[in-house]
């Protein structure tokens, strides 16, 4: 969700404008993926990298998250979203972490979307957390390094459960991944958009499904196996 910054400053707003209004186009994004029969949505909040952001900004993106968790969960749950938060939560204050772990426990037996809010979440953390757990179980014997493979490995990042990831879009106008679910991407559709994130509504999100659609996944295969 790139670019709430710089949508903000276009407007002779301090950036923190822009971050408010990117929430609208969360909410968006979440009503068009339960309208379309998406399984599974996750949104790239706060990178263990924006730690380095100025402490003002930091500030306020703490305070959106717990305005959100206040505002939406019940909204989520009347409409059928289950709502996960993937990353090391354990940088958060403790009033935080229990709202967040309320929002989780309450919102748990939804079916109709799964949100994952990726907070203080990073790809390559993602990957040395889950090689510390295989680590663990072989030096506490309860897994040989034989027995390691990409479907053991797998039930341990964070998004364990979900559908494979499909589609990768990254608004703001950036061509890179910036260390967001590199596990989890490795055959997915990338789909980058100069649309900054608070301008990124429902036909944005469709466009982006419709360049989808129009691809040929192959997964190592020819096109003619595929066809």
């Amino acid at each position: 969700m790139d670019g709430n910054g710089r949508w903000a400053q276009k407007k002779g707003k301090i950036r923190t404008f822009g971050h408010k209004a990117g929430v609208e186009s969360v909410r968006a994004a979440v009503k068009f993926a339960r309208q379309s029969d998406i399984q599974s949505l996750t949104l790239f909040a706060f990178s263990s990298e924006n730690w380095k952001r100025p402490e003002e900004e930091v500030s306020v993106l703490m305070e959106l998250f717990n305005l959100v968790l206040n505002s939406e969960v019940k909204k989520l749950n009347k409409n059928g979203v289950r709502l996960k938060v993937i990353g090391d939560v354990s940088a958060f204050d403790e009033k935080l972490v229990d709202k967040i772990r309320k929002a989780e426990a309450l919102t748990a037996d939804n079916d109709q979307l799964v949100l994952n809010i990726a907070a203080n979440y990073g790809g390559r953390w993602d990957i040395v957390n889950a090689a510390r757990q295989l680590a663990r179980k072989v030096e506490q014997g309860e897994l040989a390094p034989e027995q390691i493979d990409e479907s053991r490995f797998d039930t341990l990042v964070s998004t364990h459960g979900m559908p494979e990831l499909d589609l990768l879009i990254r608004t703001g106008g950036e061509r890179r991944v910036s260390n967001f679910l590199l596990w989890q991407c490795a055959y997915a559709e990338l789909y980058f958009t100069d649309v900054l994130w608070p301008d990124f509504n429902e036909d944005a999100f469709q466009q982006a499904v419709n360049d989808f659609k129009s691809r040929q996944r192959r997964f190592g295969l020819t096109g003619e196996q595929v066809s």
